[in-house]
Formats: structure tokens, C-alpha cells, sequence
């Protein structure tokens, strides 16, 4: 059955758009459609986490549009997994979450791992996340120093970086695998290993591939009603209590701006 899976890029802007589409399409199931779009009306990184949370607001609306227009899943492309548990009180489709996704199949690469996000701001967050989702088997959270304004102008450095950067932190704590905790970093390597047709040598987890699979995985298991999310407390939806209410918070403060 064909399902439909909408990549959030929760950025204000298109310009990482199509290198998330030419590097992602390529892993989707013959009969998943993927469609990347981007945030609006809001900025254009999370870098920092005042414009993290102006984007949140962004992306709940663009959520609940998306399961209105009839997808099946929704990916929120960033390693911040920025609003996603607060989408999935929202909505009734399977709203993934890059890090989190990628933590979950790691286990199947190797025993322990290590995360390697982009610049020095994002490291304890990632901490933060590690602990939240399960710190047991994750080695160490290191950066490479990039931020993704950079990034888009030259994803062969960010490769090339990447790389190494992977090698050594495995190579000094002894870990078996390694996830890039950036979508954009993941987009940037995958594009590089495409066009030079390297070796895949090294166990790397790429976020936007583990959270493209978590998604076809969970649509269809939503298809077939078995996707059933529990509504009793931590996901319980606001209207469930008081629906007046939640239509009048969501008039006055929810950002509604179109994605392109």
C-alpha cells in the first residue's frame, strides 16, 4: 500500500531542500512518496535556542496541516528533534524524530556508539537528549565545528570533516558505531559518498535514513490500524479537555505560515 511521508526541513528557507530530496529519495520504498518542504515565517536555524523555539511553533502547525493533507508520517528534519513530542500530542499520524529514530537502530550497527553534531552549541543539548531517550550505550557527543549556513555552501568539506572527525572519536573511545547528530552533516556525506563512490567503510548511522525507514515503518503500521497512541497522559490531546480552549490558543499564539 502506498504511503506518503512529509520531511519537514524546520528551517526558514528552501535552500537545504533539494540536498535533503536528491540524497534521501534514493532510500525511499518504490511505493513511498516523499515530499521535503521547508518551514516559513520563522528562522532560518535553530542554532540557538530562542529561534529553536519561535521554529516549534512553525512546525506544530505545519504537522497538524500534514496529517490534514493526508500523509501518512511526518519527519521533522533536524537533530534537535525540535517539537516532535508535542506534535504527536497533536496529531494521529507518526511524527519521528531523527535523533531519537537513529538512537533506536543503533543497537543494530554495533553494542556502543558515539554522536558527532555540528558545532559546540549543539553538544550539551544532544546531551540532554541522550539522557532523555537512554544514555546507556552512547560513548561521547562531539562536534565538528560547522554550523549549516556553512554547511550548504560546501558539503564536500563538511564530508571530508565528517570523516575524519568519525575515525578519531571512534579510534579514542573505543565505540562501535556513530550517528550523525545533523541532518544536514548526514545530507552533506551522503552527497559526497554518492558522487566519489567511496567506500562505506565506516558503521555510520545517518539520521535522515534512520528516520525515513522508522517512518515507512510506523505509516504502515498506522494504514493497517495498528498504530494506536496511547491518549491517556502524556500524549493526551488538548481538546480532549477542553477544545474551546485549545482553538482559542492556537488562534492567538500558533504560527500559521505556509511552507513553499
Amino acid at each position: 500500500m502506498a504511503i506518503r511521508i512529509n520531511f519537514i526541513n524546520p528551517f526558514g528557507t528552501a535552500v537545504y531542500n533539494d540536498l535533503i530530496s536528491e540524497t534521501l529519495r534514493p532510500y525511499a520504498r518504490p511505493d513511498t512518496e516523499l515530499v521535503v518542504t521547508h518551514t516559513s515565517d520563522c528562522p532560518e536555524n535553530i542554532d540557538y535556542y530562542y529561534n529553536k523555539h519561535i521554529v516549534e511553533l512553525t512546525v506544530f502547525e505545519q504537522v497538524m496541516r500534514a496529517e490534514a493533507d493526508g500523509f501518512d508520517a511526518v519527519i521533522v528534519g533536524c537533530c534537535y528533534d525540535p517539537g516532535v513530542r508535542v506534535c504527536r500530542e497533536l496529531v494521529d499520524i507518526p511524527v519521528i524524530g531523527p535523533l531519537e529514530a537513529s538512537m533506536q537502530m543503533a543497537p543494530y550497527y554495533g553494542h556502543d556508539y558515539v554522536l558527532v553534531t555540528d558545532h559546540h552549541k549543539a553538544v550539551p543539548y544532544i546531551r540532554d537528549l541522550v539522557r532523555l531517550y537512554g544514555a546507556e550505550h552512547c560513548r561521547e557527543v562531539s562536534c565538528i565545528n560547522w554550523w549549516v549556513s556553512d554547511m550548504i555552501r560546501d558539503t564536500a568539506g563538511v564530508a571530508r570533516d565528517t570523516q575524519a572527525a568519525v575515525r578519531k572519536i571512534l579510534e579514542s573511545t573505543g565505540a562501535e558505531a556513530a550517528i550523525l547528530a545533523c541532518t544536514i552533516i548526514s545530507a552533506s556525506l551522503e552527497k559526497w559518498l554518492q558522487d566519489t563512490r567511496a567506500p562505506r567503510d565506516l558503521p555510520i548511522l545517518n539520521p535522515n535514513t534512520m528516520a525515513l525507514k522508522m517512518a515507512e515503518s510506523l505509516a504502515d503500521l498506522k494504514v493497517h490500524g495498528l498504530y494506536n497512541i496511547s491518549r491517556k497522559g502524556y500524549y493526551q490531546k488538548p481538546q480532549q479537555r477542553n477544545a474551546w480552549e485549545f482553538a482559542a490558543v492556537r488562534a492567538r499564539y500558533g504560527r500559521t505560515g505556509k511552507e513553499s
